[in-house]
């Protein structure tokens, strides 16, 4: 799907999925598990941050970036986490600097993208990321395409893409990166949730 048409998306569905959002929850520690395992005056980028609420705001011990790739949410991103630096920006091209950032937070975000593009997406973090930096992130169980509409009750539609959890192992290899470990994990929304934490190694 065209990037311009899931901004679009975003952009009307962002206080509907606001509404749904917890600060708390299991998917959440796994935040403060990574900043823990940091180095000191760390910086971490949140990828798709929503308005800041989920992941952006457990940030902690570390100077926090947030960037979506819609207007709206990052209006509630910096109202919802005014410590945090937040950005408008799409995962395809993060307006970062190489090795500027040494973990990356990507929570429900990459799902977002056409996944005949995802590898393009590793990319881009191995590029902001310093080496040996780290990606948290939900992955997806299978291989699966498709545009749900009606999503959470707010009358828009919404795209996601993945190549599933053998296809992202692949690609993140392909972009550099080692997965440390795979875990499921429940999420505030009664569902168990795919996660990921890769290391840059190239």
């Amino acid at each position: 799907m065209d990037r311009s048409q899931v901004k679009a998306a975003w952009e009307r569905v962002a206080d509907a999925y606001a509404s749904t959002r917890r600060a708390d929850g299991e998917d959440a520690a796994l935040v403060g598990e990574l900043c823990a395992d940091l180095p000191a005056d760390a910086t971490v980028l949140d990828v798709g941050c929503g308005d800041g609420r989920r992941t952006l705001a457990n940030v902690t011990g570390a100077t926090a970036i947030g960037m979506d790739v819609a207007r709206r949410q990052v209006e509630l991103a910096r109202r919802n986490v005014p410590d945090a630096h937040v950005l408008q920006g799409d995962m395809l091209s993060i307006p970062l600097a190489d090795d500027s950032v040494d973990a990356v937070t990507a929570y429900h975000a990459v799902f977002h993208v056409d996944r005949d593009r995802h590898g393009e997406v590793y990319d881009e973090f191995a590029r902001v990321l310093r080496p040996g930096g780290r990606v948290l992130m939900t992955v997806g169980s299978s291989s699966y395409e498709q545009v749900r509409s009606n999503w959470l009750q707010s009358g828009e539609s919404m795209y996601f893409s993945t190549p599933g959890m053998r296809g992202t192992r692949d690609l993140l290899a392909a972009a550099g990166f080692e997965v440390v470990w795979e875990r499921r994990v429940d999420d505030p929304l009664g569902s168990t949730v795919p996660f990921v934490l890769a290391e840059l190694t190239d």
